[in-house]
């Protein structure tokens, strides 16, 4: 009985299928546009509705099936910032701060490939199951690409740091690897958020949830929207309306923001997501809107395709905010024609991931879930690590071969999940190598105490980090923040260390004289280290921010130089000395913020980076050195390794304004490239200096003439505490009048 049941089930499906494939949304042969066209008339205002209302998170996805048609359920909610998180086993990468202290597009691209193929892998063992849960889907909400615009703000380990033209580099590498390189399908969709100002607070001094960002037209435009608009140059297919404000008007519910920026002046054709919750809030937090159906026609209106909730569709009576969408249709205030275009990207999307063509003809539908934590993806996640890791001062520490006596305390000695950052992946437990676990290897002898039982560190151990330092004679502290601290809704009231690890790092400096005592930071944005820089006893910092899985094995191969291991990460921030050189939070002028437009001297500069190795660059030409507007320039200049270690160089391009009408940045890092050298090695770089990057914003884009500088070296000109290479300077000049931009890309 049971062997004829499953025939005749099989015997349906197949003809089923057969029948499906008369539909021409399914007809590979039709063009993109053809088949959603054909697929979205199909679909009745209802199920319309639910597509646009069912984005999730939790309870509220997937975005539900359609039988008649055989579309198969979706769920929008996946989050793939460094790793694949929440769900199922996972490689976790460094947290975004520090991929992006390694100032390289290639590990970007390669993180985010390795993350897209066990995301698309999971997802089709699961498929296979019937299984589509939360966080199970396709369409990654990553990367974030805020701008860190102070110290304090929770969520700065999310983000590429403080600088745009940096942030969009590498938005762009990340966003490119997520969709592969296949002509026809992508691995998964990508998302860019928080569109938009969304730096900052959280909950201090005020709720991110009802706060208003009050932006100058000229800081919107140069500081804060750069690079989601290089997001869309890559061919993102989503982005992220934030849950702020700006300048009173609600994010999602923004015409200008939404459909004006975004979309006639960007050209984007993807899908607007909502934070979420953020499109409840338009009423319930900003009281911009008084009654749901209102809320939905402003941010239908606004251009919002997908709202991410977090209801229970399956209580009585649960309704979100776009289930609205049918009765504001049915009472004309909305034309069905918008909610056919918002479902446009959202099919589109799927499409492109390969939902509605024949499996054997996307090659990505043969990834299974074997391809977690392969040992190509642990080595990368290890190389990402050593790359990111920011040498802040070494006197003679490192690198250090076999160590006789050593210990390593500290509460993030040995935790295995305060070094993975938020949204983090489900890592196994047994891939994650604890600083402990890494150093002891290079150890004859390793006596270890955390001091605290977490990075709080409300109470602390002094015995046992007495006892465990008082043999030693090479010490490593492990201080920091982690998620405890500073992360999503959570801001930092200061730049202290938290509890009593400065404490405990006194301790160690009062009983451990003439030892070796080097300091391993892990945290998001900077902290107060004032005091311990200048400090004789100690020996070498680094900051080492949230390392992921590989933390152990990456410090293991940078204390010892192991192949080549030697540091060459960059600050992708500001390092203040305190917050009197920082405005504050809810003031978001960038008038004194930041490298690009701050004066002050900082504990250390944006781009800072000590190696084991030196550098000098010489040949620096800048060809033509006049030019008219709208004319490309290139730079090209030689780097040799002078020191006595292989080693990567972060070399990095300013550019300075002069003789410029106001407002213009201070000055802007226009190019960067990573070059790893041999020791008496030389490499030729070239960069290419284009329009966009000499313009200045007057209420529109303009090339002016004027008189322009170049420096390249390895880090700021001018910046105190290099020590590893010479800079250079040359200039070039825009003569002519000015012209928009906008010129530029006609001629």
């Amino acid at each position: 009985m049971y062997k004829l049941l499953f025939c005749i089930v099989i015997i349906f499906h197949s003809f089923s299928d057969f029948l499906l494939e008369d539909y021409p949304f399914r007809n590979v042969s039709l063009s993109w546009n053809e088949r959603v066209s054909d697929l979205l008339n199909r679909l009745s205002l209802e199920e319309l509705v639910l597509q646009l209302a069912r984005g999730g998170s939790g309870a509220n996805g997937p975005a539900p099936a359609v039988p008649r048609l055989g579309i198969d359920v979706y769920n929008w909610n996946t989050e793939c910032l460094h790793g694949d998180a929440f769900i199922g086993k996972a490689t976790s990468f460094p947290q975004a701060i520090g991929l992006a202290a390694t100032f390289s597009q290639n590990v970007i691209h390669d993180v985010a490939s390795a993350t897209a193929k066990e995301v698309r892998g999971k997802f089709n063992s699961w498929r296979k199951q019937g299984i589509y849960g939360d966080h199970m889907g396709l369409s990654c909400f990553s990367p974030v690409v805020n701008i860190l615009r102070h110290p304090l703000w929770g969520r700065n380990q999310e983000t590429y740091g403080e600088d745009p033209f940096l942030t969009g580099q590498l938005a762009k590498a990340f966003v490119s690897g997520l969709h592969g390189n296949h002509p026809r399908y992508i691995i998964v969709s990508s998302g860019c958020k928080h569109f938009n100002a969304h730096s900052g607070p959280e909950n201090i001094p005020s709720s991110r949830f009802t706060f208003d960002a009050k932006v100058s037209e000229y800081d919107w435009y140069t500081t804060y929207l750069p690079a989601f608009q290089e997001c869309v140059k890559a061919g993102v297919y989503s982005i992220m309306c934030s849950y702020n404000s700006i300048n009173g008007v609600p994010s999602c519910a923004s015409m200008r923001l939404l459909n004006g920026i975004l979309r006639k002046e960007w050209g984007f054709t993807g899908y607007v997501v909502s934070d979420q919750k953020a499109i409840e809030y338009v009423s319930t937090m900003h009281h911009y809107t008084d009654t749901p159906i209102k809320t939905a026609v402003a941010c239908v209106d606004a251009g919002c395709n997908l709202e991410l909730q977090h209801i229970n569709v399956h209580q009585k009576d649960a309704k979100n905010v776009y289930t609205n969408i049918t009765d504001a249709v049915k009472l004309s205030l909305l034309a069905q024609e918008q909610v056919v275009e918002l479902a446009r990207p959202l099919f589109y999307t799927r499409m492109r991931l390969g939902e509605f063509d024949p499996v054997d003809m996307n090659p990505y539908s043969k990834l299974t879930d074997e391809i977690v934590e392969t040992e190509e993806h642990q080595q990368l996640a290890i190389g990402a690590a050593v790359k990111s890791f920011v040498l802040l001062k070494n006197e003679g520490a490192l690198p250090v071969g076999s160590i006789k006596n050593l210990a390593v305390v500290g509460p993030f000695a040995d935790s295995k999940t305060a070094i993975i950052g938020s949204y983090p992946p489900q890592t196994e437990p047994s891939y994650v190598k604890t600083v402990l676990e890494g150093l002891s290897r290079i150890a004859n002898k390793t006596s270890y105490a955390g001091g605290c039982n977490d990075p709080k560190c409300k109470d602390y151990n002094q015995t046992a980090v007495s006892n465990a330092i008082r043999s030693a004679d090479f010490i490593v502290v492990c201080l920091g923040t982690g998620v405890d601290i500073e992360t999503e809704g959570n801001d930092r009231s200061t730049l202290a260390l938290p509890g009593q690890q400065n404490t405990l790092l006194q301790d160690v400096v009062a009983n451990a004289s003439g030892r070796h005592i080097v300091v391993l930071l892990f945290n998001g944005g900077p902290v107060d280290i004032n005091w311990m820089v200048p400090h004789p006893d100690i020996t070498a910092i680094m900051e080492c921010f949230l390392p992921g899985q590989a933390t152990g094995e990456a410090i293991r191969r940078v204390f010892g130089n192991i192949d080549g291991a030697s540091p060459a990460g960059r600050l992708p921030y500001t390092w203040p000395k305190s917050l009197t050189q920082v405005p504050p939070m809810s003031n978001y002028s960038m008038v004194d913020r930041t490298y690009r437009y701050s004066t002050y001297e900082p504990l250390f500069p944006f781009g800072y980076g000590l190696s084991y190795s030196k550098f000098e660059y010489n040949e620096f030409q800048i060809a033509p050195s006049n030019i008219k507007p709208c004319k490309n320039i290139t730079v090209k200049v030689t780097v040799q390794n002078i020191g006595d270690y292989a080693s990567d160089e972060v070399v990095q391009l300013y550019m300075e304004w002069s003789n410029f009408s106001k407002p213009v940045p201070r000055i802007q890092l226009v190019g960067f490239q990573r070059v790893k050298l041999k020791v008496k090695e030389k490499c030729v770089v070239l960069f290419p200096v284009i329009p966009n990057m000499y313009s200045v914003y007057r209420d529109s884009w303009l090339i002016e003439p004027g008189y322009l500088t170049l420096y390249v070296g390895g880090g700021q000109p001018n910046q105190k505490n290099n020590g590893i290479s010479n800079i250079l300077q040359g200039y070039f000049i825009i003569k002519g009048k000015s012209v928009p931009l906008s010129s530029c890309l006609t001629r």
